[in-house]
């Protein structure tokens, strides 16, 4: 598919007004993406777990405007309040794909959104906001285009959502998601997310992700930032074909359930990610003296006990505690005795893979 297929041709139906609502989960990258070019396409393909608790739920309300006007109108509501830092990032993310919905300019939105997990509590909530922004417009699209399938509408949204957020076209589905043309994995693509095509072990179908949040402040250098850096970083190249490969690594790791193999790629992705950030241009440091000793304690662990447990990070200081449910007592123990008091506040999220976006039904 490319971008022409996703503008509409004129709609059939035209609604005068309404409102929908969708709640969609964030994600966690096992393979990372990291540097980007235009149009929000990554420089090298990524896969993630879908996540389940840690959600945005978006509602959007919309009523045809009086007078046709060439630019958009919208009031947004966050946790029940006027969020007005909020609205460039939307006047954007409007601009960017006015061209695949352009109804946005027909009506005057009211976008209502809330997140499951504190705002202050790190945990990057673009991915599961934009998904559920997304999700929304493709309902009101569905009302003006009845005829429009369940799979088309779901790339669409995917493809919606990378534009706002890339790590968001990841959001719309679950329980393992890749996205990035690869030339191993039939039909993945830079403009959306796919579902995994390949054989999965049932030992990652319940797999779970404690995020023990060690910073809960704004991050030093925003993703935007820290993705530009990758271009004429020195060791950018070979960091994009390690994504290449660890894809491929996977796909026996997947199918044998092989936890020892996954855990190497896991972890190996999250050092690289961090590390990519230490040796550019200008270098910066997200990860906290907390980080470093959570993760020396989980080798520590895991070497004494043999539990597979291990970690990855987001591109911030919180690290992720991946385990699958086998050893989900033994795990939710260690980090209550022994990881816990690196959290700030002791602050800590029990999260566990998910099967992605919901719609929620309003009733009045």
């Amino acid at each position: 598919m490319t971008e022409k297929d996703f503008v509409p041709v004129p709609y059939p139906h035209f609604s005068e007004n309404g409102r929908v609502t969708w709640k969609a989960p964030s994600n966690i990258a096992l393979v990372k993406y990291w540097g980007k070019l235009a149009h929000q396409i990554p420089a090298n393909p990524s896969i993630s777990f879908t996540l389940d608790a840690c959600a945005t739920t978006t509602s959007v309300s919309y009523q045809k405007k009086e007078t046709k006007t060439d630019s958009f109108s919208f009031k947004l509501l966050f946790e029940g309040k006027p969020k007005e830092d909020f609205k460039p990032k939307i006047e954007t993310f409007f601009n960017r794909v006015v061209e695949y919905v352009p109804f946005l300019k027909d009506y005057h939105f009211t976008i209502e959104t809330s997140n499951s997990f504190p705002h202050s509590s790190g945990i990057a909530s673009s991915a599961s906001g934009m998904a559920a922004l997304s999700l929304c417009l493709m309902d009101i699209e569905k009302q003006l285009n009845p005829a429009m399938d369940e799979e088309f509408f779901k790339k669409k949204a995917s493809f919606l959502a990378r534009l706002g957020s890339g790590s968001a076209c990841r959001s719309i589905e679950g329980d393992l998601i890749q996205w990035g043309e690869h030339p191993q994995i039939p039909n993945s693509s830079n403009l959306f997310g796919i579902k995994y095509p390949f054989e999965v072990n049932p030992v990652f179908k319940n797999y779970h992700d404690t995020i023990l949040l060690v910073h809960k402040g704004q991050k030093q250098v925003s993703s935007t930032v820290g993705h530009d850096l990758m271009h004429g970083h020195p060791y950018a190249q070979n960091r994009f074909h390690q994504a290449y490969d660890n894809l491929d690594k996977l796909k026996p790791i997947f199918a044998e359930g092989d936890l020892e193999e996954f855990i190497k790629v896991v972890e190996s992705e999250a050092l690289t990610l961090h590390a990519m950030m230490m040796t550019s241009m200008p270098y910066f440091i997200l990860m906290k003296p907390d980080t470093l000793e959570i993760i020396n304690k989980i080798w520590a662990y895991r070497s004494q006990t043999k539990v597979p447990i291990c970690f990855t990070l987001d591109a911030g200081a919180n690290v992720h505690v991946l385990y699958p449910e086998s050893v989900k007592e033994k795990a939710i123990q260690f980090i209550q005795d022994e990881l816990v008091a690196h959290c700030e506040k002791g602050h800590y999220l029990c999260d566990r893979i998910g099967t992605g976006a919901k719609k929620i039904i309003n009733r009045n």
